[in-house]
């Protein structure tokens, strides 16, 4: 198996990380944000019913032990959603993304996860 192939491009005087495995490229979305407010726009787009109904659809595609039940739960229980109802609580903003954050750190550990047995503080 060949390695991987490590090079840059220059996409709007912003260096992005190309890596090259086989007859695949990866880009750097990281790379590519640091050009803009990274961090808002990152979490901007984990919000978004898009992504997760593409991550759903990369995972099936790419991941033979996708747990598709558990995916079933997250693309229902979206983020967006969840800040709604938060702010519904009157919840103060802090709060808010505190909450969410842990949510969406679960929902990625599940979603990451190839064996149900493997998630952090499940019984075995």
């Amino acid at each position: 198996m060949s390695k991987p192939i490590k090079s840059t491009i220059v996409v709007c005087d912003t260096e992005v990380t190309v890596v090259s495995f086989g007859d695949e490229d990866f880009i750097s979305l990281t790379d590519m944000l640091k050009a803009k407010d990274g961090d808002f726009f990152i979490s901007d787009w984990l919000r978004n019913r898009n992504t997760v109904e593409f991550l759903g659809i990369w995972e099936t595609v790419h991941n033979p032990a996708f747990n598709y039940g558990e995916f079933a739960i997250i693309k229902s229980s979206n983020i967006e959603g969840m800040n709604a109802e938060f702010i519904r609580m009157s919840l103060p903003q802090g709060e808010r993304l505190k909450r969410l954050n842990e949510i969406a750190i679960r929902q990625m550990t599940t979603l990451t996860a190839s064996n149900r047995k493997a998630l952090p503080g499940e019984k075995k």
